[in-house]
């Protein structure tokens, strides 16, 4: 069975982006950076909602090629653009650097890739990963917490019918008191 985590930058106040899906708040130091490209270069699959995928494909196929890239954005645009990826969407219509795109339901789809063989997977986007959070199907949530208050958006947790009790994993602290907890479900 394959290990799914849920691992985003989130504000103090618990948001994953501020009101206005704005995500400037969240930009990570050259260490930070380091160790999400070290993951993205782990992951066997990566499973994203609509709203993420927009964001990341927008930026990242082409990041490299940009005058002002840095090896550290070569390198995360490289293992961004060969990482497998899957897209839970109904409203787009195709995609590209190695993504498939699946408009079923996403927890029936979820279970199926979870039970298959294969690499550790991510999730991001908040609507995907509260409707695997409410099944259940989360491993490890990764909560990497910047110091700033954003007083709304979108929340990394959603409402859940029953309590997810949890191990600390890990914990680190990154220049600029940003502060890395790891966490796995208790099952």
């Amino acid at each position: 069975m394959r290990n799914l985590t849920f691992a985003m930058n989130v504000s103090l106040d618990g948001y994953i982006a501020a009101p206005g899906d704005d995500l400037g708040w969240g930009m990570p130091g050259d260490e930070l950076f380091q160790w999400w490209s070290d993951r993205v270069g782990a992951t066997g699959l990566a499973l994203y909602g609509r709203k993420l995928w927009e964001t990341m494909s927008s930026h990242w196929p082409t990041a490299d090629q940009r005058p002002d890239a840095t090896p550290a954005r070569i390198e995360f645009a490289r293992r961004w653009r060969d990482m497998p990826k899957v897209l839970f969407s109904s409203t787009t219509s195709t995609v590209d650097w190695n993504t498939r795109l699946f408009t079923g339901d996403a927890v029936t789809e979820i279970t199926r890739i979870k039970a298959g063989d294969g690499g550790p997977m991510d999730i991001g986007g908040a609507t995907l990963a509260a409707a695997a959070m409410r099944a259940g199907l989360i491993d490890e949530y990764v909560i990497v917490t910047h110091p700033v208050l954003v007083g709304g958006g979108t929340p990394f947790f959603t409402a859940l019918d029953n309590w997810v009790n949890l191990n600390l994993v890990e914990n680190r602290t990154f220049p600029g008191g940003v502060v890395l907890a790891r966490y796995g479900t208790r099952r």
